[in-house]
């Protein structure tokens, strides 16, 4: 989603990071550059000039810390400003009114409402433990309430049921009544959307407003439209009284400059990010952490959670205390790493909220070993051998090799470089078990990232100068 500009910026900030000393000269250029970076960003203007002003001002009149160089006290101003500018920490949605807690979400034709509606519901019921009910107020498009009812059976929420010919506000009304008979949590209400911003829409809106007084009104945005996506929030807002905003379709928008416009135009807060297409692809929003991907530091809080979230536990537990006890890695433990990886969203996934990802070498390195391909070629040449070769990888031997390949219809040849992928992983895997061998291994990836220009891999805010020698 960053990815232009966290480009941008890290390139703009190693001018400042080697400084002795912040002077009005020194921090000029890299200003103007960080300006630059944010317009093409599509950030709207009147938001650049004040965050501008901003960091000049903190940076100028700033007492530097003891541990951190000048240059480094600069690049944390930047990131302390961007989190400021996003809102200073993730707002969830209020849901301790009385049962059933109101949701409606409101937006363009396009945006994605139907789908983050599922997505919400899916997020509260498995995160929150909320029973949810959800109703289409949506009588102009044609099946939009069909469409609700498949995404709502999808997550397993209540869905109930509407027709075209009623009006918006009695559907609405009859929803939340039998949402109290389903003694359901949440009823999540999505709204009909227009092709543009324009009086009956609005008008429509605000009765349905009025009548059922929601406890969370959220304006849902593309965020692939820039900064129109804050202009578009700016007119909902002004006729409605918003309490968050979502921000859909991030995955596609390598910009970023509505989630950085919106908060500051709106003054409402972006509660969730859509991530993608999947129902499973809705994240909080925290702006502390989205500011320092920006800056190239990682996400490794949401890589944590992330991890404590879709990870198998018992699983994991399992192989860890066969390894330690000095058992083989099998292909069987293989597979199911991959699958594990799978659930994070692929190694992209991964590895895009790891510091030091962020530089163009190492992201062009990925791109072109592609990961995602191999791993597919791999669990194919797994699925391909037979119960007992998986569980006894020493047991493979040429017969054996030519009838897996045979098998998933590859070369011999793919079969031979599985074997070898195995050998490596098993010996990583054993490091893993052994703390003294996991802090080896540490030590070596740094050295990797060294290689790419990462400099250590923790972004410009911990001294990683990735200047490229």
């Amino acid at each position: 989603m960053f990815d232009t500009l966290t480009e941008r910026l890290t390139q703009s900030l190693r001018n400042v990071t080697g400084s002795g000393q912040l002077t009005e000269d020194n921090i000029k250029d890299t200003l103007r550059e960080v300006r630059m970076a944010l317009l093409e960003a599509d950030v709207a203007l009147p938001v650049t000039r004040e965050f501008i002003a901003k960091v000049k001002e903190e940076a100028l009149g700033q007492e530097v810390m003891t541990q951190l160089s000048p240059g480094q006290a600069f690049v944390k101003i930047v990131h302390d400003e961007l989190t400021k500018m996003m809102g200073a920490a993730n707002e969830s949605l209020d849901l301790a009114a009385k049962p059933p807690v109101v949701v409606l979400l409101a937006g363009l034709q396009g945006a994605g409402k139907t789908t983050t509606a599922a997505k919400l519901a899916r997020f509260l019921q498995e995160r929150q433990k909320k029973k949810v009910a959800m109703v289409s107020a949506d009588v102009y498009r044609p099946a939009a309430i069909k469409q609700l009812e498949t995404v709502a059976g999808e997550v397993g929420a209540h869905f109930i049921a509407s027709t075209a010919d009623e009006k918006p506000i009695t559907i609405v009304t009859r929803a939340i009544e039998q949402a109290k008979i389903q003694f359901a949590d949440v009823l999540i209400v999505d709204t009909a959307g227009r092709l543009h911003v324009d009086e009956d829409m609005m008008d429509e809106i605000k009765e349905l407003h009025a009548a059922i007084n929601p406890t969370e009104t959220l304006f849902v945005v593309d965020a692939m439209t820039g900064q129109d996506a804050a202009n578009t929030a700016k007119a909902f807002n002004d006729a409605l009284p918003l309490t968050g905003v979502i921000l859909t379709k991030t995955d596609g928008d390598a910009r970023g400059g509505a989630a950085l416009s919106v908060r500051a135009i709106t003054g409402k807060p972006i509660k969730f990010l859509g991530m993608g297409e999947k129902l499973d692809a809705l994240e909080p929003f925290h702006p502390e952490r989205i500011a320092q991907r920006i800056l190239g530091m990682g996400d490794v809080l949401s890589l944590v959670e992330e991890v404590e979230r879709k990870i198998d536990k018992e699983k994991a537990e399992k192989m860890a205390k066969k390894l330690q006890k000095g058992g083989n890695f099998t292909f069987e433990d293989m597979l199911m790493q991959f699958d594990q990886m799978n659930k994070m969203g692929g190694m992209m996934g991964f590895l895009d909220k790891l510091p030091g990802m962020s530089n163009s070498g190492i992201q062009d390195a990925i791109a072109q070993a592609n990961p995602e391909k191999q791993v597919k070629k791999m669990e194919a040449i797994i699925q391909s051998m037979t119960v007992k070769e998986r569980r006894n990888p020493d047991l493979m031997n040429p017969s054996r090799k030519k009838r897996i390949a045979a098998g998933c219809g590859m070369d011999v040849v793919e079969v031979n470089k599985l074997i070898k992928q195995h050998a490596q992983m098993a010996k990583m895997m054993k490091k893993f078990a052994n703390p003294s061998g996991m802090a080896k291994m540490m030590k070596s990836l740094s050295g990797m990232q060294k290689q790419f220009g990462g400099g250590g891999g923790m972004g410009p805010l911990f001294g990683g100068n990735d200047q490229k020698k």
